[in-house]
């Protein structure tokens, strides 16, 4: 099954923005891909923090999500939507919402970012609690199955939802691969807009933990380049196999980043080295 991660290098302009996301879909839907994923504040990068209050929009409503919605449908593929501004009851602040959208165009699920980003080394300063509302619960989802090379249908694709700073915590990552009465996760998403200093520091190393620690795929779109706004992202979108080998990515730049995701690879790494069993009963590592 064909995967893609969609790298951009977003403006302050939405429509833009909008316009660029869905040419960067109809790519990866040519290409085959069954799933795509785009990168955090894909639909904005603003001037100002508080641009994101600005093209907010509500639970549900919205040309952002109307979009979204709209190219899943059109090409009949699951699209992971990057991150986007969903109001909360504080006027002040937002939530920073990663929705994604089954090939019908129904929402599947929704997830709100819960660690937010503070970072300060005497020359960039970002503080995402400035205006953003930190979520509280994690979320995965099962989405379409997929066809083993053997022929048999698995269970549906398990697919576990992330946003950049949440990469520095892995117990969000263990909290998804156990959540009661699921399979663990087949897929983590790790939509992203590191900057540059810490993405090359830091990127490619907790991507590929994760991918380790989980035994499973991390599809990481990511923004990548020189902003309008004056910011640098470092991009490397990239897609993690279970083993921890990059398999795909794009340093910097627009572009679609394909992938196989290959679930006799995921058995067969699960099985020859068994560490999700081997966990202690009562979940902790």
């Amino acid at each position: 099954m064909k995967i893609a991660a969609l790298q951009m290098v977003s403006t302050p302009s939405v429509e833009r923005n909008l316009a660029t996301a869905a040419a960067l879909i109809s790519q990866a839907a040519e290409a085959g891909a069954q799933w795509v994923a785009l990168p955090e504040y894909f639909c904005q990068m603003g001037l100002t923090d508080r641009d994101k209050l600005r093209i907010a929009e509500a639970a549900g409503s919205g040309p952002i999500q109307g979009m979204l919605s709209d190219a899943a449908r059109r090409h009949g593929l699951w699209v992971i939507g990057g991150t986007l501004p969903i109001r909360s009851d504080d006027p002040e602040r937002v939530f920073n919402a990663c929705c994604v959208y089954a090939p019908d165009g129904s929402l599947a699920a929704r997830y709100d970012k819960i660690h937010l980003f503070c970072f300060d080394n005497g020359r960039e300063r970002y503080d995402e609690g400035r205006v953003l509302r930190a979520g509280t619960e994690p979320v995965a989802f099962s989405g379409a199955c997929a066809v083993t090379s053997a022929g048999v249908d698995p269970a549906p694709l398990r697919v576990g939802l992330s946003i950049c700073y949440d990469l520095r915590f892995p117990e969000l990552y263990r909290s998804l691969m156990a959540l009661p009465g699921q399979s663990p996760c087949d897929l983590i998403a790790v939509p992203a807009a590191f900057t540059h200093t810490t993405g090359q520091a830091h990127w490619e190393l907790l991507l590929r933990a994760r991918a380790v620690e989980n035994q499973c795929y991390v599809i990481a779109p990511a923004q990548g380049g020189l902003h309008e706004n004056g910011r640098r992202t470092w991009g490397h979108s990239m897609v993690i196999d279970p083993w921890g080998d990059v398999i795909a990515v794009q340093p910097e730049g627009e572009g679609v980043v394909l992938a196989e995701l290959d679930l006799d690879r995921l058995a067969a790494v699960r099985a020859q080295l068994p560490a999700l069993a081997h966990r202690r009963p009562d979940g902790r590592s």
